[in-house]
């Protein structure tokens, strides 16, 4: 029989606390990503070059990223490199697994988007007189971030609900760990986590809705 007894009232007096966590669970995604597209972009040129060393490590990156659990990456480096001596905080270990995670991604995107660019147009820019850096930067560079734009944008959605895995190696300052933290102190699971899904909810359809307004501003012509 249902007997449980709702109180609202004292989850959402923990709401500020929760936005506050909901703040840091954004900064976290947002770093992710920045971090994560500039090494992305570093391991698509590496992929590219005819070193093997280089390709080899960069399609190893890549492979590991992609088939191996995140919360396993995220162990290792908070848990794994702890038993080695190398010891990190749980921000840290959660900030490194999920750019980690998101690098090995965005660079299958990436390549894919670069080879969908036919090299066609790289030549006829520099038949023109472009130099090799002119014609990527005006010809191939604004089409890649039309085709990546959109991947680009999932990625970060899923950058944020990723955060949620920092509660697991301790982190109890962002959205999830606080309101774990309030559940523990008072357990009304239901409200607080029922709270949480719907803050979750709202900063990925934000991160959506601004997506689609800059799509709109940068692609419409």
């Amino acid at each position: 029989m249902f007997d449980y007894t709702f109180h609202w009232r004292q989850a959402f007096k923990a709401l500020p606390d929760m936005l506050a966590g909901a703040w840091v669970t954004f900064e976290t995604a947002a770093l992710s990503m920045i971090f994560g597209v500039l090494i992305a972009l570093a391991l698509t040129v590496m992929r590219e070059l005819k070193n093997p060393v280089a390709r080899g490590f960069a399609n190893t990156w890549v492979s590991i990223a992609r088939n191996t659990p995140s919360l396993f990456q995220i162990y290792i480096l908070y848990f794994g490199l702890g038993s080695l001596g190398l010891h990190v905080s749980s921000w840290i270990a959660l900030l490194a697994g999920i750019t980690f995670n998101n690098a090995g991604y965005l660079a299958e995107n990436f390549r894919g988007g670069l080879k969908a660019v036919p090299e066609t147009q790289v030549r006829a820019a520099r038949s023109l007189g472009m130099s090799a850096f002119q014609a990527y930067r005006m010809i191939v560079v604004p089409q890649l971030l039309r085709i990546v734009f959109y991947p680009l944008t999932n990625q970060m959605v899923w950058a944020v609900l990723m955060t949620s895995l920092g509660v697991i190696v301790g982190l109890n300052n962002d959205l999830t760990g606080v309101t774990q933290d309030y559940n523990v102190k008072t357990f009304r699971t239901f409200e607080f986590f029922a709270i949480a899904a719907v803050l979750y909810y709202l900063i990925a359809k934000a991160i959506v809705a601004v997506a689609r307004l800059l799509a709109w501003r940068l692609f419409r012509y």
